[in-house]
């Protein structure tokens, strides 16, 4: 197989897998909204998908780690077509109501957790086959993930104006056929061998337990050992963790929510969010040619203040289209330095036998707060409106974006570890 091969599968199927789930993040909401006109029920519903989510990625890391990243990937993909296909049949036969789909909704996230956390975990070693810096194959992966994510924005707009947000889901499970059946073909098995007996263990990290027969828990508990030890990604953490909870809000809730009071339709909210993934990609092919040459602490801290206030403040202030779009492709160019820089270092810190358990960790608990965005947008629109909900969100990014700044431990950002 040529080096390049297993990343160009990998690159096809994060296409195909992502583009599919930013039509189902655009058409959910919005199906929701506008049958039942709460934002309430929509932040719940969001909310019935990030939780398990986040639970399932959290726990699949041991998993990953036994065996193989490859696997998973492909059988939680093929699950998925099953599950994300209830929606339209439900929508055909008029029984799409909450009580079907809030079960239906949890599923999907229960599935894509260790889906997610799988093809993450086949990074570091796609860029070792490649014989390519990991900043280079982290920047790539984050210009595929903004592409994805563009054409699915874009996609779906039109597509629900079409064909109605129940029946544009359908696609959704095509993607996740086709992702299964590249990663099936195209990438080899990646299983994780563990380290040999008598062996140096990087950062201190433990002993192999006799005959590898390690319980599941103490998996997980060595992961997050590791994790909990390491200043540098404790506050990555920490900041995305909070970050993640505001752009939930801000996507799930209250960007529908102005759309929708605005006198817009749904191809308006697709067009959006393409102006921001899509000036995202610029970003992230260039940190993807020059990332390794990158003062990461310093990109990363301007990237994050360009990439979360200007937004909020924008629809807060209802602005006229043109420099909600203008602050939304800035917002948008800004953010697509953040993931190559951030795996790069996340990956760098991480011993190689612990690569599933630490990085399902880590992603899990970045998005721990997450379930959660869509019913605080909701709440705060209840409580105090939407032009203050947004103000007072947008805020809040801007603090969480500033503090790790303050904490010495978080120098260390731009200092490269290399473990073995």
């Amino acid at each position: 197989m040529r080096k390049g091969g297993p990343f160009l599968a990998l690159a096809a199927a994060e296409t195909l897998s992502l583009s599919g789930t930013r039509l189902s993040t655009i058409a959910i909401p919005w199906l929701v909204l506008s049958t039942t006109g709460s934002p309430v029920l929509t932040g719940l519903t969001a909310m019935m998908e990030m939780l398990p989510y986040v639970a399932a990625k959290a726990l699949s890391g041991p998993l990953i780690d036994r065996v193989g990243p490859k696997r998973i990937a492909v059988v939680c993909d093929i699950a998925s077509v099953a599950v994300v296909m209830l929606v339209p049949m439900l929508d055909w036969l008029d029984l799409l109501g909450m009580p079907l789909l809030l079960p239906v909704v949890f599923a999907m996230g229960v599935l894509r957790g260790p889906s997610d956390a799988a093809k993450q975990a086949m990074v570091p070693d796609i860029a070792e086959l490649a014989a390519v810096p990991i900043e280079r194959v982290t920047g790539l992966v984050g210009a595929i993930e903004r592409l994805a994510s563009t054409a699915g924005a874009a996609g779906a707009g039109a597509l629900i104006g079409l064909i109605g947000s129940g029946q544009a889901l359908a696609v959704n499970a095509i993607t996740f056929a086709a992702a299964a059946l590249i990663v099936g073909v195209g990438i080899p098995g990646l299983q994780r061998v563990p380290e040999p007996r008598g062996m140096p263990k990087p950062c201190g990290l433990p002993e192999a337990r006799k005959g590898g027969m390690s319980s599941y828990l103490g998996d997980l508990r060595e992961g997050w050992r590791f994790l909990r030890g390491d200043a540098v990604l404790v506050s990555i953490v920490i900041m995305v963790a909070t970050t993640n909870l505001l752009d939930q809000a801000y996507h799930a809730v209250l960007l529908p929510v102005w759309t929708q009071s605005s006198g817009h339709g749904p191809e308006l909210l697709g067009a959006m969010f393409s102006a921001f993934t899509g000036a995202s990609i610029v970003g992230a092919a260039i940190a993807a040619a020059i990332g390794e040459r990158m003062p990461r602490l310093t990109v990363y801290a301007v990237a994050f203040l360009l990439t979360g206030f200007p937004r909020f403040l924008v629809i807060a202030l209802d602005a006229p289209l043109s420099l909600i779009f203008l602050t939304l492709t800035i917002a948008g160019f800004a953010s697509g330095f953040l993931n190559p820089i951030l795996s790069a270092v996340i990956f760098e810190r991480i011993p190689k036998p612990l690569t599933g358990r630490v990085t399902a960790m880590n992603a899990a608990l970045c998005f721990a707060l997450i379930p959660f965005g869509g019913l605080l947008g909701g709440a705060l629109i209840s409580m105090i409106g939407l032009a203050a909900a947004l103000s007072l969100t947008g805020l809040t990014y801007l603090a969480a974006t500033l503090s790790p700044l303050a904490l010495k431990s978080f120098r260390g950002f731009d200092k490269p570890i290399t473990q073995s």
